[in-house]
């Protein structure tokens, strides 16, 4: 069996609203309210306007992740893992798309090279990969100093076009690159993700929001539902 890494074709993935029914992010901060983890009040009324800057296309990324990643470096790494697993149960479990698993599945089977590339921090976002049966995770990495979380990302944002560039610096530490493959696949719901999508030979949008629709729509690329 050859190794994935060799493959000729590559498939990714985004998560929010694509492989997932819903925001990962959004779930996680919903989840620290609940738990009391952070001001109910502060944090809803901040996370809803970073989430509709999103949306529309202007979010600070560097102002959001000081705003996501403070609860990582505010508490025990112990604690952390506790959190994430009831998260992962009580937020995500219910956001899991049978028709984007049974995608993955076949790609996999395939033997593609495939990844999930996405904007949320990786500690969020590695065991849901893995829900699907994905090991290969391009994300947002939050800094870690003698064991615990700092706040600050490590590196550049996965984000946009930085999107590309973290995914060009993961094929890169595979000795690989993009116009490596034969063919590459990305599937996302975002306009924001557009220089990635523009990147690959495959663009496909997966319950698109308005205004990727539209440009699915104008260039030909396939639109679908997963939902």
């Amino acid at each position: 069996m050859r190794l994935d890494t060799a493959a000729d074709r590559l498939t990714l993935f985004d998560l929010d609203n694509t492989l997932l029914g819903g925001d990962s992010d959004y779930g996680w901060a919903q989840f620290l309210i609940e738990e009391g983890a952070v001001d109910a009040e502060v944090y809803e009324r901040r996370n809803a306007a970073f989430f509709a800057d999103y949306k529309a296309g202007r979010l600070d990324i560097h102002a959001f992740l000081e705003f996501q990643l403070r609860p990582l470096a505010e508490n025990e790494p112990s604690t952390l893992m506790a959190w994430r697993e009831r998260f992962i149960a009580e937020k995500i479990q219910p956001m899991l798309l049978p028709a984007a698993r049974k995608l993955v599945d076949q790609r996999l089977a395939a033997g593609d090279l495939v990844a999930v590339v996405t904007a949320t921090n990786s500690f969020i976002t590695r065991p849901i990969a893995a829900l699907y049966g994905i090991r290969h995770l391009v994300a947002t990495e939050p800094e870690v100093v003698a064991g615990r979380f700092t706040g600050r990302p490590s590196g550049e944002p996965c984000f946009q076009a930085g999107k590309l560039a973290c995914l060009d610096n993961w094929l890169a530490g595979l000795n690989r690159k993009l116009a490596d493959f034969s063919e590459s696949w990305f599937y996302s719901d975002s306009h924001n993700d557009l220089p990635l999508l523009l990147a690959v030979t495959h663009p496909v949008a997966i319950d698109p929001d308005p205004v990727l629709a539209a440009q699915a729509a104008a260039r030909g690329w396939p639109i679908a539902s997963w939902r």
